[in-house]
């Protein structure tokens, strides 16, 4: 039986799920602290070393924070960390990486049309590159240029271009957006465990030692939470782009992701300056605006692949394998009669103008290629086609699984 796809679906399910509740968790945490800290007001009143206080009703209930730049002069008896929802989030990232980039690298990681590489050569390639972006950025913050904190901005936002560029240059549009998404994940991550834990464990040591804690360390961990907040919502759009051809399946994809990284400064900063002024400034969203709209004319420029150059292209070891399964002609005939009207470099379904998710299943390479999703979505599941669009009868879902299965069984 071929149940181990469905299995290795579902563990790639729960491996998303996991990654997606902490993410919010994380994600939830940051923006709340990072809106606290600017909503601060300063009070006589308060302790010794109290920068501010801020008060807060939710859930039928008053709530009273205070702020130490330091520390307060007593280590309290109960101190919550807030760590594992970052950790937890880039290990089942990670995870969920290499469940579907990885072990599905020769369907989902890399582009033979774009570089020549083995598989593993893609594997050492995403993993590697992960780190690339932490070494550079902590060297400058640990440089001059920490004094200098928009230059910083700027050249890490030069760095994740250039990432964003190279990645388009290897793998496919998905795995380049999701990659360059991890890749600023793992700077945020690493920011926390190198940068932000390590330093607020020094502050309570010298607190239980006796000693005055140096604000230093406060003020290095500000400075990346910071760095943090404007990283975030670009990491959400390129984690959840995959869902999104015009997004991932066009020529100026590395540009499109580049400017969300812009769209999220502009978004950030709108809020952090409303929750310190109390208003924020309007101009953000007009240059947010601006800024979807060339990202929506960039996304409109055409697959230049025609269904010529797919039908010469050489087929790879992977789509050999189920081309040449016994069965495939019957299951080709299958996929093109019930999907290629929609799954087309151009398609002839109504006003349908791309392919769903850029999936082609058109030319025997293309069916191949997709396999593995063909037996999912349209075998075991009817989940394709979509019932309004074509009736597929139960005879053409068992002429999918019985080529799939040829091959897995082989």
């Amino acid at each position: 039986m071929y149940d181990l796809a469905v299995m290795w679906e579902w563990i790639a399910f729960s491996v998303r799920w996991l990654h997606v509740i902490t993410a919010m968790a994380w994600i939830g945490a940051s923006f709340y602290f990072i809106a606290l800290d600017l909503m601060l007001k300063p009070n006589p009143a308060l302790p010794d070393g109290a920068y501010g206080e801020e008060w807060e009703v939710h859930g039928g209930g008053f709530y009273h924070t205070v702020k130490y730049l330091v520390a307060p002069s007593r280590m309290p008896e109960h101190l919550t960390w807030h760590k594992w929802q970052s950790y937890t989030t880039w290990l089942s990232g990670a995870a969920l990486l290499m469940i579907i980039y990885w072990v599905g690298g020769e369907l989902f990681l890399l582009d033979p049309t774009k570089v020549d590489l083995a598989l593993w050569q893609g594997i050492l390639i995403s993993g590697g590159s992960l780190t690339i972006g932490w070494l550079l950025y902590d060297q400058m913050c640990k440089s001059k240029l920490s004094d200098h904190p928009t230059v910083l901005m700027l050249l890490l936002f030069v760095i994740l271009v250039i990432m964003s560029w190279g990645y388009n240059q290897i793998f496919t549009g998905r795995a380049a957006l999701l990659h360059l998404g991890a890749f600023t994940a793992t700077i945020m991550t690493a920011n926390v465990f190198f940068q932000i834990m390590p330093n607020q464990r020094i502050v309570v040591e010298d607190l239980k030692a006796g000693r005055t804690p140096d604000a230093k360390y406060g003020k290095i961990a500000k400075v990346r939470s910071t760095h943090n907040n404007y990283l975030t919502l670009p990491v959400v759009f390129l984690m959840l782009s995959n869902h999104y051809p015009l997004a991932f399946g066009t020529e100026y994809s590395w540009i499109i992701a580049s400017l969300i990284f812009l769209t999220g400064v502009t978004i950030r900063h709108y809020f952090n300056t409303m929750h310190a002024t109390g208003k924020g400034p309007h101009w953000t969203w007009g240059v947010t605006v601006l800024l979807m709209v060339v990202i929506a004319w960039l996304s409109s420029v055409r697959n230049t692949e025609t269904w010529e150059d797919a039908e010469a292209r050489e087929l790879t070891p992977y789509e050999q394998k189920y081309a040449s399964a016994a069965g495939f002609d019957d299951a080709y005939d299958t996929v093109l009669g019930n999907c290629s009207m929609c799954h087309a470099r151009e398609p002839v379904y109504g006003t349908m103008k791309w392919a769903p998710n850029k999936v082609y299943l058109e030319t025997p390479g293309d069916v191949a290629r997709h396999a593995d999703q063909i037996y999912l979505q349209a075998g075991i599941s009817h989940a394709m086609p979509p019932p309004s669009a074509v009736q597929m009868d139960e005879e053409a879902r068992q002429t999918i699984i019985a080529w799939v299965r040829e091959v897995r069984n082989q």
